[in-house]
Order: structure tokens, then C-alpha cells, then sequence
């Protein structure tokens, strides 16, 4: 994969916000269930809404208790977030040096040891490392500690509630069987992969949901475009898609690049959807009716997401589903929403803007 290159400002340009509105009329009656939102009605189960790493993703230095409830990627956290009327969980999973399809984000984990952070590759590691970081099976023993890195800063991975980390198989197991599993395929930006080492990862996790998925819905993505492409070529049981910064940042593979390269990606590769980062989607709301219209399904991510006014709007444009942190906020404003049914007012469409420009 190449190197990130340049990053675009988290804040939208403002020429584009006038935009957002536009599409309101042009997909007020297209959700893919065919439910006028003008009219309410339930929508919670045609509006996809799953859990970003389960529960949320940790944001360590966050002073926000809830972005530090449940340790990301665990047990705990995906049947935490089972808890609320959501439709999927996602999560990270990687392949260790022994072939083990475990569940961690992260493409180094990080220890300290004396005041010295010591960094490894999870790849690196065998399954009996990796499990030897953080809290362990057995009661009363101790693990070596994880840490995070922000800005250079160290941070103690320290949540309200902690858990230790997982297997794939382990997820399948133990996890409410209720919910769908939507599994990122997970590469390093950084690292060139050449086609047989992806293949080898690819077919590692396919093992795994292939002799205990049983009838749980299960969606594959990955920011790979070769490894999403040889995904969808190795099993048409599950539906594959296609993770995209949507040009919020820039690569040297240009496939990474826009909503329309990833369009056109996934139209040529035969995947059923993309994921964007929903910055994107903002900035380039057309784009929506140019996905749709190709029959793609279109899911979003981002910390805008964990605002129920850019949600609602989603909503009405027409977008498949949110991956979101605030499982319990996002779900209870979905379900609100259908509820209440109704348009949009001009204090909401400005709160909206408001939040865009700020976050």
C-alpha cells in the first residue's frame, strides 16, 4: 500500500456546505427499502446503524467517558453494544505470524516498560504474544501493559471497563447472534503486499467465517483496494466493500483518492458497496445519486457520525447506514426520528452546518 502523501483539513470547505442541502427532494423516497421519509414510518431497521469497533473506538486522551467505557474490539464491547437496537458491529481483523485471525486495530502494539515504549508489528507477533499483552484469561495474572501513542504523547490504555483482546473465531462464539458482523480486512498503509500474501491472509479469515458464521449477516471491507478486489474473487457468498477517505485524505494509489475513484473501482471490481468517510459525502453530496444510481450500497464513517443531525440527514439522502462510536445517542435519535417522522426545519439544517464547520 503507499504512504499517505498530503491531508486535507478536517473542517469542509464552505463552498461546498450550501451543497448538503440539495439532494433533500432528489432522495426524500429513494431509501433502499422504499419507506417515504416524509411520511415517517419505522425506519430502524432499514437504516443501517453499527457499533465502530463495538461499543465505539477509545480515544484515550478524549475527556469524554465515553469514548473510554469499553476497551475497543473486545468481547465486552460487542455484547455491550448488542444491547441497543443496533444492526451490525465492525471491527479490525489482522492474521498473526502463526495464521490466526485475531481482532485488534491497531497495525503495532505498543508496551511500556521502565518509562521506554516498545513497539511491534501484530503481524509479527505469534497468537501466545499477542495474547500476552493487556488483561488476561486467567484471573489475577497480568499482562504486559498497552499503550497508545497520540501526537507523540503516551497513553495508558486505561477504560472503565476492561477486557481482554480476542480471536476472530472467539467473536463468532461468543458475540450475540443477532449481530451482523461487518469485518474490516486490515492492512497497513505503509507496507507493500504482494498478491499471495494477501491471498494467504484472505483465505486465514475466510476459514474462520466459513466454519462458524452460520446464518450471521457478515459485510467485508478493507481500505486495501487489491485486498477488497481479491475478496470479492475468492467467496460471492458475502458482500464486499470498499473503504474510501473519499479524498478527505490523498495517496499515491489514486483508487483512494474520490467517491467517483472508488466508484469506478467498484463498479470494474464487482463489489457490492463503499464505505466513505462521511466528510466526503458532505463535500460532494451528488455523489450519492451517482453511487445509488449504480446500484451500490453506501455506508459511512467518521466522527461526524456521532451527531444525530448529520445522521438524520444521511437518512434522507438516501445513505445505507452509519458506523457510529455513540451506539446508545445515534440509536435512540434513529428510532426518535422515525417516530416522530415529519421535514426538516431551518434550526435543524443550521445546527447541522453548525456542527460541520466545527468538527
Amino acid at each position: 500500500m503507499a504512504t499517505k502523501a498530503v491531508h486535507v483539513s478536517d473542517v469542509p470547505n464552505l463552498d461546498h456546505l450550501s451543497e448538503i442541502a440539495a439532494p433533500f427532494n432528489i432522495y426524500a423516497t429513494r431509501l433502499p427499502s422504499g419507506v417515504d421519509v416524509s411520511k415517517g414510518g419505522d425506519k430502524s431497521r432499514n437504516f443501517l446503524v453499527i457499533g465502530h469497533r463495538g461499543h465505539g473506538m477509545n480515544i484515550l486522551h478524549s475527556t469524554d467517558r465515553r469514548m473510554k467505557a469499553y476497551k475497543e474490539n473486545s468481547i465486552l464491547s460487542f455484547n455491550s453494544a448488542a444491547k441497543h437496537p443496533i444492526d451490525y458491529i465492525e471491527f479490525d481483523v489482522q492474521v498473526t505470524k502463526d495464521d490466526v485471525a485475531i481482532i485488534f486495530h491497531d497495525n503495532f502494539i505498543l508496551s511500556q516498560e521502565h518509562g521506554t515504549v516498545i513497539e511491534k508489528r501484530v503481524t509479527d507477533l505469534t497468537l501466545n504474544e499477542f495474547f500476552s499483552y493487556g488483561p488476561q484469561k486467567e484471573a489475577g495474572k497480568q499482562g504486559k501493559s498497552l499503550v497508545r501513542k497520540v501526537n507523540g504523547n503516551v497513553f495508558g490504555w486505561h477504560v472503565e471497563s476492561d477486557d481482554r483482546s480476542c480471536t476472530l473465531q472467539e467473536a463468532f462464539e461468543y458475540v450475540n447472534s443477532r449481530l451482523g458482523f461487518n469485518v474490516e480486512l486490515k492492512f497497513d498503509d505503509d507496507v507493500d503486499y504482494a498478491q499471495d500474501q494477501l491471498i494467504h491472509t484472505l483465505q486465514v479469515i475466510l476459514k474462520v467465517v466459513h466454519e462458524h458464521a452460520n446464518d450471521r449477516p457478515i459485510i467485508f471491507s478493507s481500505f486495501n483496494p487489491d485486498a477488497a478486489l481479491l475478496m470479492k474473487k475468492l467467496q460471492q457468498k458475502y458482500p464486499v466493500y470498499f473503504l474510501t477517505n473519499g479524498g478527505t485524505e490523498i495517496y499515491n494509489d489514486p483508487r483512494r483518492n474520490s467517491l467517483e475513484e472508488a466508484k469506478k473501482m467498484a463498479l470494474e471490481g464487482g463489489l457490492d458497496g463503499i464505505v466513505s468517510e462521511v466528510k466526503a459525502i458532505f463535500m460532494n453530496p451528488l455523489a450519492v445519486r451517482e453511487i445509488k444510481e449504480s446500484n451500490l450500497a453506501l455506508l459511512t464513517y467518521g466522527k461526524l457520525n456521532n451527531f444525530p443531525e448529520t445522521v438524520h440527514v444521511q437518512q434522507l439522502m438516501g445513505i445505507d447506514g452509519v458506523i457510529v462510536d455513540l451506539v446508545e445517542e445515534i440509536t435512540r435519535a434513529v428510532e426518535e426520528k422515525g417516530e416522530s417522522g415529519g421535514g426538516i426545519e431551518l434550526s435543524f439544517l443550521l445546527n447541522l452546518l453548525s456542527q460541520v464547520i466545527q468538527h
